[in-house]
Order: structure tokens, then sequence, then C-alpha cells
């Protein structure tokens, strides 16, 4: 059976311009379940792996605010928490639009933690903010209080800063192989995994964040899925992005969309981790990556929308045209 990894944006549950109350995330996750629904009844045994970025900042801001009533979480702990929310929210959708398409899928959710070193680069470099926006004073008295590395944006205060390292291995990994060979739907590694590291053979949770895209494509890796699919706010991902020769890429190889990124056609803050996760996914042995929105997911896997990427050309046929995916049995 054709497998595949879908990686959903944050604007999936909290779109442009919303608040980000439960109500609004019920009916986006609905939106976003049919549109994995739609997968499903294709054929394809599926993963779902998620962000959490709006999520985590909100915990965080309701930590600080009762900190005088009950203790404050540290970062690991929310993250945690968020992949429960969240994947609540999804697993209640997921099952609705199954019931609805006549489909008897079981689906769960898979509070996951990712592994990094202690000894990764990024570690001693906090470059991720998270959180609320500060003062100078209140950025200073947190920073002498609990330690913390803090940013300032010119327009809008300080922040804090935390690391974002690679992860190295999804721990629960075997256990998300077992339940998709069984046919269930699985929700997993949100918002990048919980970042753990391991001493003396325990885990420990470590104050960091780790991109989704990145933890997606590992995941993908060890699972050995068909097609990685990222879902984001584009319909294609952009050549000359919001210039006047800009112009969407359908269909490319590896090496085209590296010599790209590495021209700086695609920023670290936006599309960049996107391309980045996609090329370690092919170079893995992966054989092809989907990046669209999750309106036009469908169309994209059936080859009529979004930026397919593949290890290299398929045979007599030109780059720029997209190509549907070659699936295999790989789990």
């Amino acid at each position: 059976m054709k497998t595949m990894l879908v990686a959903i944006g944050g604007n999936s549950l909290i779109r442009a311009g919303e608040k980000g109350t439960v109500a609004e995330q019920e009916a986006n996750a609905r939106r976003t379940a049919h549109a994995i629904v739609g997968l499903i009844q294709d054929g394809y045994r599926l993963v779902v792996t998620h962000g959490n970025g709006p999520q985590v900042g909100a915990d965080l801001l309701r930590s600080e605010r009762a900190i005088d009533q009950v203790p404050s979480l540290p970062l690991d702990v929310c993250g945690a928490a968020t992949q429960g929310e969240i994947g609540y929210l999804l697993v209640q959708a997921l099952r609705s639009e199954l019931l609805h398409a006549g489909l008897h899928v079981p689906v769960v959710s898979v509070v996951t933690q990712s592994l990094v070193s202690r000894d990764d680069p990024a570690m001693l470099h906090p470059t991720k903010p998270i959180g609320p926006f500060y003062s100078r004073a209140d950025a200073e008295e947190r920073r002498r209080t609990l330690g913390w590395q803090i940013v300032e944006d010119a327009a809008r205060g300080y922040r804090r800063v935390v690391p974002s390292p690679d992860p190295t291995d999804i721990i629960e990994q075997e256990v998300i192989r077992g339940l998709v060979n069984d046919g269930v739907l699985v929700v997993a590694c949100g918002g990048g995994g919980i970042p753990v590291v391991e001493e003396n053979g325990d885990l420990h949770g470590v104050e960091a964040v780790i991109d989704k895209d990145r933890a997606s494509a590992l995941l993908a890796s060890e699972l050995g899925v068909d097609i990685f699919a990222i879902s984001t706010d584009a319909d294609f991902v952009y050549f000359d992005y919001k210039k006047p020769t800009q112009r969407p890429l359908t269909s490319v190889t590896a090496a085209e969309i590296e010599c790209h990124l590495h021209s700086g056609q695609f920023p670290p803050g936006n599309m960049g981790p996107k391309v980045e996760s996609a090329l370690r996914f092919l170079k893995a042995g992966g054989r092809e990556v989907i990046i669209t929105s999750f309106e036009h997911l469908l169309d994209a896997v059936h080859g009529m929308a979004g930026t397919h990427i593949l290890p290299k050309a398929p045979p007599e046929t030109e780059s720029s045209e997209v190509q549907p995916a070659v699936a295999g049995e790989r789990f």
C-alpha cells in the first residue's frame, strides 16, 4: 500500500487574522481533515505531523501570567501539552470526517519525543524566538533571574530565544511504524517533537524548539514513506518570490532546487527550512516531496498542483512538467 507523511503547517489550525479560539481551531481542523481523508480514499496509509508555534506561545503566556498561583511550566512540558491539545482536535476532526466518508479507520495521536545532542552547535547559539514580547526592564529581570537569552525586536520589544537543534532520532518511530502497518491513521511529532537528550540511558527534556519540517523529514525517512508532503500557506514554491519575475516551480529535481536554495531564493524564516527538509528526505532515499497548501493537497498528489521535488528527472521528461508519484510498499 502507498504511504505518505503529511506535515501540516500552523495555518491549518490558526489562520491569519484569527485569535486562535478553540472554536476557530476546531473549524480549521475539520477543513484540514477533509483533505487528509481524500488521501485515504485514494489508498494511502498516512502519518500526519503538525506545527504548534502559536499554541506553545499561548501556553507560555498563561504560565507567565499565573506564576503567582501555580508553578510555571518548562518549555518541553509546554510542547508535550500542546501536542496533546492539537492531537485531540485533529483526531476528533479526522474521526468525524472518516465516518462521514463511510471509512472505518482508527485514528490515534502519539505524543512524540525527538532526540537531540547537547553537543549540537545550536545549543550554544539560541536563535528561535518564543513566547510573548517584554519591556526592556521585564526582559532584563528574566535574563537575570531565569538565565534566559533575550533578543530585541526593534518594533515590538524584547523576546526570549531558545536553541533549535537538529533532531537525530524519533524516539517513538517503531510504535508509529507498527500502528501504520496495522492500518491506523497516526498523528505524531507535533511541533517537531519534544526535544530530549539521552544521558546514561535516560531521556531528559531540554529547553529548545525543533523545526517541525526537519523532524517530519527525519520521521518520513525512518519510516520509508513513498511521499513526504509539506502543507504550507503557499500553493507552490516560487522562484523570485514577490518579484516581477516570480514564477511557480512545478516539478524540479533535488539538484535544481538545491542550487536555488544556495543562491538565496528561499529565506531561512520562510521557505528555506521546508526546502532543506525536502532535500534531507530525498538524500536519505525518499522518492518524492510535494509542497503546497492543504487546500490543494489532494490535487497535488494527483499531479495537478503544487511543487514536486524528485531525486532526478524522470526518463524522457522535462523537469518543468509535473509527474505523478511512483509509489511502493516501503514500510
